[in-house]
């Protein structure tokens, strides 16, 4: 590693004011004060104003390297990497970008400044993303994850940085259930208002969406359903889409029938249908066992049909592919033609669905007052 030669801060300061608009004037003044007086907290505050100025864009590389670099060792290393990254972002070319990250790298301690460190490996990791390199990226979020799994306490700008690229990259290798998982810890620490453009949050809302259909492991959409993201899909193209995601939980195989025609509005779903189909056919199965009491869960072959729309041959092999999945558990009658559910998946529910509970948790209180009135009498006689 060179060393960086030694600061003539005036000198620096006085080129600068020269080089500079008057409007940036007043913070290279403060720069100079707050370096002389050693007010490193209060110098790296000002530096953050300073990379925030609209008109500092064509200074900040020069600022951070010639300036900020005399002192980084005495000041907090996030906020340093903060700067670092801010000022990354003005860098175009893919490998003077990436190298003034790494270069940073090598010169901040990673064992006494450890967020600082997941924060900078996992812009890194988005550098590289960005640039076609999924295999470093990749490389750069285990090592992230790594630290990050050993920390408490974590800043939420740490975590949104490394759980943000870290769905961007399952997204690019249209792995969905990683990239549903990711993408919703992510949104967990960020402020939807302020964080996300009204843009971003379209594409976020709708990326989810499509990867809940589409994993073949999620069959729980409640997380999204009751996240406000999917209010960014409401009065756009895509708003058949949260009706969609509502009726897979529902198990409504009439509403997924009338909302297929739009499938070709999303390529990806048409493409995918025949496995669609199945999914809402499971979803199908959780709800017709989960609106049945618990004593009243065996239920036939013929039964299963009716309710989920498939042949009666099908049947078997739903149920099977719904006990795999840890959606029910059971057992099979093949010989009557029968399943005897013991347990279904929980999940978030609708209107409707909780009207359905409702409605039998009055049905089993009658029953408990019907029992009482009957026992009641003999007790008071043998009391």
């Amino acid at each position: 590693m060179t060393s960086h030669p030694k600061l003539n801060v005036d000198e620096y300061i006085d080129t600068g004011l020269a080089a500079t608009p008057p409007e940036l004037h007043p913070y290279l003044e403060s720069f100079r004060n707050l370096y002389t007086r050693k007010l490193w907290h209060q110098l790296t505050q000002k530096l953050i104003q300073f990379f925030d100025h609209p008109l500092s864009q064509p200074y900040r590389v020069d600022v951070f390297e010639r300036f900020v670099r005399d002192f980084e060792g005495k000041i907090n290393q996030l906020r340093l990497v903060e700067m670092c990254v801010k000022v990354a972002n003005d860098i175009d070319n893919p490998q003077a970008h990436i190298e003034f990250l790494t270069s940073l790298r090598e010169r901040i301690d990673t064992e006494k400044s450890e967020e600082a460190h997941v924060l900078l490996l996992a812009n890194i990791a988005r550098a590289k993303l960005l640039f076609g390199d999924l295999e470093g990226t990749k490389s750069d979020l285990d090592a992230a994850l790594k630290v990050l799994d050993t920390l408490e306490g974590v800043e939420g700008g740490v975590n949104a940085a490394y759980y943000g690229v870290a769905a961007d990259y399952y997204k690019a290798k249209a792995e969905y259930t990683p990239y549903y998982r990711n993408s919703l810890l992510y949104l967990a620490c960020v402020d939807l208002a302020t964080d996300l453009s009204v843009e971003e949050r379209l594409i976020r809302a709708h990326s989810l969406a499509i990867s809940a259909f589409l994993s073949d492991s999620i069959y729980n959409f409640g997380e999204l359903l009751m996240h406000p993201i999917l209010d960014a899909l409401d009065g756009t193209p895509h708003a058949w889409i949260k009706k969609l995601l509502f009726t897979f939980n529902e198990g409504s195989i009439g509403k997924f029938e009338a909302l297929a025609p739009l499938f070709p509005q999303e390529p990806i779903l048409q493409e995918n249908y025949s496995f669609l189909r199945q999914k809402i056919c499971l979803m199908a199965l959780i709800e017709s066992v989960f609106k049945r009491e618990a004593g009243n869960r065996t239920i036939s072959f013929q039964t299963i049909a009716e309710e989920t729309r498939i042949p009666l041959d099908e049947v078997e092999h739903l149920v099977m592919k719904a006990l795999s999945l840890k959606l029910i558990r059971g057992s099979l009658d093949e010989v009557d033609q029968k399943a005897h559910i013991t347990w279904v998946q929980p999940r978030v529910l609708s209107r409707e669905q909780i009207g359905g509970l409702a409605k039998r948790l009055d049905e089993w209180v009658n029953k408990l007052n019907r029992v009482e009135q009957r026992i009641a009498p003999e007790v008071l006689a043998n009391a």
